[in-house]
């Protein structure tokens, strides 16, 4: 449940994810609108993706609509990588603003593509763009995360999804309201236009937060860090809890340069109790690429024309009640379960039940085909059985909410301790980037190839892969990311125990000489008066 003393104590970590996440709606819109845009018949018109009679060209509309997709990722993976070594040098915020304004340059190259060079346009845009999610998306949770109170943590973190599922239902719903438009470039200047909203709330907000006071004190700027600290907590820096905080992040730091001086970036990959977490970003994120929920969110209008929505209106609008049904859900989750269930066991039912829906829909599928594929066949009364795979596809999505869509990006937040969480999280982003760039690039073709049994490829991935590794990872919930050092064998709990009480000992001591400094300059300030 929501502990509103919590909120309210909390709201400037809020307020921080409120503006961070800004960038996630871009994340979450841009990995939507593409598949909508692809797919309008104007679109398939201009960029020559039609046969001389009028058909859908099947193989070039699929090459055309995979790139325009798939550059994105590419461009994405780029910016993930390099967002680690800038992260690190000039802090979280300023990165964010940087990353922010590229995004800005390829939104707006996107928006005024038009005439012969429109799709080359498009392309540039959209790596370019991509380039800018790849470092928000690698950036934004490790900054939320670092603010983040150890209670709530999993809840404030977790917001990255629902930004996302609102980014995605917002792409939706955008394309579906253009379904009315005259025919002309509007059909994709109006989607890609619309991220530069967004873009810009984010770019002035980040001039109202504060900079995160883990990577302050992990650069030497101690005082800042502790002011950042309490100020986020809404407390007095000499307070008791404000201290105690501090004193582990202290703590982990000096122990990290004590045991890692000089080791730099193979330090950050091959130090005691790092490579694990590094296989675990990895892995985490290649089998949330693979369980089938980006090729939907991609290729949403024509999954659902596969299982019988055709027509574009209706197709876009069982999407865009398929993105109503993942905000409505994730909400739910993060608010609600995500520090009541834990990680593990919202990871293991997620993917269980991912699978089970999706077992069920290919044999559906294989028994009944709908009476159309193309998006753009008009079938007025979709059958009963194409009814029930909309209706199992909604089910899956809520499997997905609560567990393989959130919590990737919790669980990497919060297992990567301080010096090094900037290069954890960017190899955690480009993980998700690349799976997503070869998902992008290839699901069209699948879905040519494979039919209905590119259901059971995903639903094997689901159960096979993601509920059992889910099994084989720590649980973290309720714990510091101080913590994680322990959990990952890098300190014993016995010297962390011990450098806690000698850092909090060190800041009583310096609280002291600074109230006894107040008080004499006070005192002599009376002597003289």
């Amino acid at each position: 449940m929501v502990n509103t003393q919590h909120t309210f104590k909390n709201i400037r970590v809020y307020w921080l994810a409120f503006i961070v996440y800004w960038g996630i709606i871009l994340f979450g819109y841009d990995t939507g609108v593409a598949g909508g845009v692809v797919s309008a018949p104007f679109f398939l018109e201009r960029f020559g993706l039609l046969n001389a009679d009028g058909s859908v060209n099947k193989q070039r509309n699929a090459d055309v609509s995979s790139n325009v997709v798939s550059v994105l990722q590419g461009g994405a993976f780029f910016g993930a990588l390099s967002s680690a070594p800038i992260s690190a040098k000039i802090g979280r915020r300023l990165t964010l603003q940087i990353f922010t304004f590229i995004f800005i340059i390829g939104a707006i190259l996107t928006t005024v593509a038009n005439g012969s060079h429109g799709l080359s346009e498009i392309y540039g845009g959209r790596v370019i763009l991509g380039f800018g999610i790849g470092g928000i998306s690698a950036v934004s949770p490790a900054f939320v995360s670092e603010c983040s109170p150890k209670e709530v943590r999993g809840r404030i973190t977790g917001l990255f999804q629902i930004f996302v599922a609102i980014g995605v239902m917002l792409s939706y719903w955008v394309n579906y309201g253009l379904v009315p438009l005259k025919p002309g470039p509007k059909l994709w200047q109006i989607p890609f236009g619309v991220q530069l909203i967004p873009a810009g709330i984010m770019m002035i907000g980040l001039f109202t937060v504060r900079e995160s006071p883990r990577w302050l004190a992990s650069v030497g700027r101690t005082e800042q860090a502790l002011r950042n600290l309490a100020y986020l907590r809404k407390e007095p820096e000499d307070s008791e809890p404000v201290i105690h905080e501090f004193a582990e992040i202290e703590a982990q730091i000096q122990e990290e340069r004590e045991a890692r001086e000089g080791l730099g970036v193979r330090e950050a990959f091959l130090g005691k109790g790092n490579l694990i977490r590094f296989v675990i970003a990895f892995v985490i994120f290649f089998l949330q690429q693979w369980s089938g929920q980006n090729s939907v969110n991609y290729y949403a209008p024509q999954i659902f024309a596969s299982i019988g929505y055709t027509g574009r209106k209706n197709g876009l609008l069982a999407t865009g009640v398929y993105g109503v049904v993942k905000v409505v859900a994730t909400a739910l989750y993060i608010f609600f379960g995500v520090e009541w269930l834990g990680r593990k066991a919202s990871l293991f039912i997620s993917g269980m039940g991912m699978g089970t829906m999706f077992f069920i829909i290919g044999a559906i599928l294989k028994t009944h085909p709908p009476p159309a594929t193309s998006a753009n066949s008009i079938v007025l009364d979709p059958p009963a059985a194409s009814k029930a795979m909309a209706g199992l596809l909604y089910i899956y999505v809520t499997f997905y909410s609560m567990g393989w869509g959130p919590l990737p990006w919790v669980y990497c937040a919060d297992i990567f301790p301080t010096r090094t969480r900037h290069y954890g999280m960017a190899t955690a982003s480009a993980s998700q980037w690349l799976w997503n760039f070869t998902l992008s690039k290839t699901t069209p073709q699948m879905v040519l190839d494979l039919g209905y049994k590119i259901f059971f490829m995903f639903a094997t991935i689901n159960i096979g892969g993601m509920a059992v590794f889910s099994l084989l990872i720590p649980e973290t919930k309720g714990r510091s990311l101080e913590d994680m050092d322990v959990i990952f064998g890098a300190v014993s709990k016995e010297k962390r125990d011990a450098d806690i009480a000698r850092q909090e000992q060190a800041l009583d001591k310096q609280q002291h000489v600074e109230e006894t400094d107040r008080a004499s300059g006070s005192a002599d300030e009376k002597e003289r008066v």
